[in-house]
């Protein structure tokens, strides 16, 4: 079902399990939501189950992301517009949350997913690098880093990252109680934002075109402006 809300395009649907597989289906071949896409696959250390104490060693200069033990590249480094979309939606975050509880960040911060929230950080399998996430719970903020799921996190598609993004992170996401999740196309310049339902699914999807104003449900009162956003995105006129 389609409608439109202010001047934002909206597309709301319930993210059925057969749907959601076909949808994943689709990604691995470049097919989304009707458009057809370069969907790059990331690049994979299947040769042991690794931890952080492995992730620790590895050069600086590369930045990776451990899922249940699997290591993913994220090189190369995110593009231009990439950046700017990503330092926009931090900006009217940070700006929104001063001086109330909760606390925007932005990358690289890890963020660990410890099967037992007490536990050797070395031993954690599962450790990732949102775009920009959002944490209410203060005891979650380590020196280190994030230590649980954040309340909000947010994802920019890039070939490299595109299929991570919608699928291994969006099942990570889901299962660890993440309350919202955006994905961001600064390609197709579309927004889709996920709700935690109290089944624990993310249930809901609702996309934004371009415009409009996008409204937490975490953050009661944050709307964010979808068009400076994208604008943020645009490389300078020659």
């Amino acid at each position: 079902m389609s409608y439109h809300h202010g001047i934002a395009s909206l597309w709301i649907r319930q993210v059925e399990p057969g749907l959601l597989k076909q949808n994943l289906a689709n990604l691995c071949q470049g097919r989304y939501n009707g458009e057809m896409r370069n969907m790059g696959l990331p690049v994979r250390k299947f040769d042991q189950h690794y931890t952080y104490r492995d992730y620790r060693q590895w050069d600086d200069e590369e930045r990776w992301e451990l899922i249940s033990g699997v290591a993913y590249n994220m090189s190369p480094a995110p593009r231009i517009p990439h950046q700017g979309i990503s330092g926009e939606i931090y900006r009217q975050l940070a700006n929104f949350l001063k001086g109330k509880p909760c606390k925007a960040f932005n990358a690289a911060v890890d963020v660990f997913f410890p099967p037992l929230r007490e536990m050797d950080e070395d031993e954690v399998d599962t450790v990732v690098q949102p775009d920009v996430l959002v944490v209410c719970d203060k005891t979650k903020i380590r020196h280190n880093g994030i230590w649980g799921a954040p309340d909000l996190v947010v994802e920019i598609l890039s070939k490299s990252t595109s299929r991570k993004d919608q699928h291994e992170k969006f099942d990570l996401y889901e299962r660890t109680g993440v309350r919202e999740y955006w994905i961001v196309d600064p390609n197709g310049q579309w927004i889709q934002q996920y709700l935690r339902e109290p089944s624990g699914k993310f249930g809901v999807e609702v996309t934004f075109e371009k415009t409009g104003k996008l409204a937490s449900s975490v953050l009661p009162g944050f709307e964010l402006d979808v068009d400076e956003v994208f604008l943020a995105g645009e490389l300078p006129a020659p």
